[in-house]
């Protein structure tokens, strides 16, 4: 920013002097102010621009607990919940608008059926946006901060959180400093900030996203599927019959895709 600052400054001064020299002393004063006038609107301009693009700071939302069940990391997925007669993979990415609304709406319900040992979740966190945050970057940056809260057992708050606070697509992501912070915050210690800042993770949660686009049903996020089998989200009541289909079967699960 201090460059192009430098250089709308330097073509002022330009215009000035050129004005100068064909008008007179006076007339350049007055141009000279118009363009002072002009360039502290710009800069005015570009450092509301930066201030508002982030759309809050990351912190844990109120209340915000974890979750009563068993959770383990399995290289880039998290499986959250012990045996189920229901298993379903959930495809997420924490830059993804959509991801966020999926949280919000169905979040809580999909906590309680985890609680009361009717579904079991495997969480795959993809860094598929990862070119649509400035810098580049933030999709991968938080899957493996999510999957280094795993390891500390604290991935239910972690996941929370970035959804509750979760950046524009397209603007500026949390950075790394923000996401150890957050960890803090929950209580992870350990080797977790080193986990972050080392992208410990990168290359699971790389993988785990190449493998799926290999795949016949993944499309983008979010996405659901049991069985490998693609469940249509747009049924508001998925859930609900998900459960139903699958309570009679005890012992089947989701083989991921």
């Amino acid at each position: 920013m201090n460059d192009n600052r430098g250089k709308r400054r330097r073509a002022a001064a330009k215009t000035v002097a050129g004005a100068r020299r064909a008008h007179g002393e006076r007339k350049a004063v007055l141009i000279g102010v118009v363009v002072v006038a002009v360039l502290a609107l710009v800069v005015v301009g570009g450092v509301l621009l930066v201030g508002s693009s982030r759309d809050g700071e990351l912190a844990a939302p109120p209340g915000v607990t974890g979750i009563d069940a068993p959770v383990k990391r399995q290289g880039g997925t998290v499986v959250v919940g012990g045996d189920a007669p229901t298993t379903i993979d959930v495809y997420e990415d924490f830059l993804c608008p959509a991801c966020g609304r999926f949280e919000q709406t169905h979040g809580p319900r999909i906590k309680q059926e985890i609680e009361e040992g009717e579904l079991r979740v495997r969480y795959h966190l993809l860094p598929m946006l990862v070119r649509l945050s400035r810098p580049e970057g933030y999709s991968l940056d938080a899957a493996n901060a999510a999957l280094c809260a795993a390891d500390q057992d604290r991935f239910w708050q972690y996941h929370q959180a970035l959804f509750a606070v979760q950046p524009r697509e397209g603007g500026p992501g949390h950075i790394d400093e923000e996401l150890v912070d957050l960890g803090t915050e929950l209580g992870i210690s350990g080797d977790f900030a080193r986990c972050v800042r080392n992208g410990t993770h990168d290359d699971e949660a790389r993988a785990e996203l190449a493998r799926l686009q290999d795949t016949d049903f993944f499309t983008g996020t979010p996405a659901v599927t049991v069985d490998g089998e693609p469940v249509d989200l747009s049924d508001r009541d998925w859930l609900d019959e998900v459960l139903a289909a699958e309570r009679g079967t005890a012992g089947r699960g989701s083989t991921g895709g």
